[in-house]
């Protein structure tokens, strides 16, 4: 292991689920390229680029040359991958063994991987806003420089005052719709990144639950927080008619904690749920993949995740009381939307 490693940052597609993370992998795409190391430098990788995606931009391809060389060539064993996934709100971080394989078949097209030893998994309201902004870059590979410490402090490597940026290595100029595209994907990152902090900060888990019922009655239902004590794992009782005589009936189960939901706490509300009675989990966080197969399986039962919960709020936002909006001060803005282009 070198003494100071180099710490990158890779994205991968949602989609992924956690296959990276139980099978100790970051992958990158580009599957027509075949297997990655068969390019010795950024210029074969520039005339393989044109070779096989004939589409995309010329201007693009020492961006995307540069990635592919830094994935294939720069990354060495014991250096460090910070790995934010998509699929949840966690950050994951690694130690890069030296592995490189390619998987022809891949079922995610991630055929080109390095193989990982995860060190932790952290929810992201863990690290400062700095943090999180830089890992939202808009490349798939990228050298993490600004905050470099405060990911190795998290798995013990460093205090944050110990590991200045690294230095050596350029960095890549996107063409004018990536970064286009990147800066509006992370304001919409970023608001949800706010969000979250403030409702952590600034409600107990009691007042949560009296958001989820005023939320829940900004969307049109009737809802009512239940008891302190003995709820059996329903916080927040919600119907459509007034009395709640009508099915259906929501019953809610409120978390104030941003790491991942385990399914026996799931199965808690499962069986509180009688005729007519639906149940909806609410958390800040994630969920394990138990959970999110049970909810497959189980038609009355809805799980909301933190990114869930973001956007109820930002779809009911002008219908929220002014305690709430002003406990979360937000304003309209129009961003860029090149997703189609």
């Amino acid at each position: 292991m070198t003494e100071h490693p180099s710490v990158w940052g890779v994205h991968m597609g949602a989609h992924v689920g956690d296959r990276p993370l139980e099978n100790g992998y970051v992958a990158i795409g580009w599957t027509a390229l075949g297997d990655l190391r068969q390019y010795p430098d950024r210029e074969a990788l520039k005339i393989a680029l044109a070779q096989h995606y004939p589409d995309k931009k010329a201007g693009s391809r020492p961006v995307d040359a540069g990635i592919l060389f830094r994935f294939t060539h720069e990354m060495q064993a014991g250096d460090i991958v910070v790995y934010p996934s998509k699929n949840d709100r966690m950050v994951n971080i690694g130690r890069f063994t030296g592995a490189f394989d390619h998987v022809a078949d891949d079922p995610d097209d991630y055929p080109n991987r390095r193989q990982v030893e995860w060190l932790g998994h952290f929810p992201r309201s863990d690290f400062s806003q700095s943090a999180l902004n830089e890992i939202g870059a808009f490349i798939t590979v990228f050298l993490i420089q600004g905050n470099r410490g405060e990911f190795l402090a998290k798995i013990g490597m460093a205090a944050p005052e110990d590991a200045g940026p690294a230095e050596g290595v350029p960095e890549e100029t996107p063409d004018d719709d990536t970064a286009t595209v990147a800066v509006s994907q992370q304001a919409e990152i970023t608001t949800g990144d706010f969000v979250i902090r403030q409702i952590m900060n600034k409600l107990s888990g009691y007042d949560f639950e009296e958001f989820v019922a005023h939320l829940l009655e900004c969307m049109g239902y009737t809802a009512r927080v239940t008891q302190r004590s003995g709820d059996g794992g329903v916080d927040v009782i919600a119907h459509r008619d007034k009395l709640g005589f009508e099915p259906p009936i929501l019953k809610v189960q409120c978390k104030r904690k941003t790491d991942q939901v385990p399914r026996p706490e799931v199965d808690q509300l499962l069986g509180t749920l009688g005729e007519g009675e639906f149940g909806l989990f609410i958390s800040l966080g994630s969920y394990s993949r138990q959970s999110i197969d049970l909810e497959r399986h189980r038609p009355k039962l809805r799980l909301i995740d933190g990114d869930d919960f973001v956007e109820l709020v930002l779809e009911n936002y002008a219908r929220l009381s002014p305690r709430y909006r002003s406990m979360i001060p937000l304003k309209q803005i129009y961003v860029p939307d090149l997703s189609g282009s």
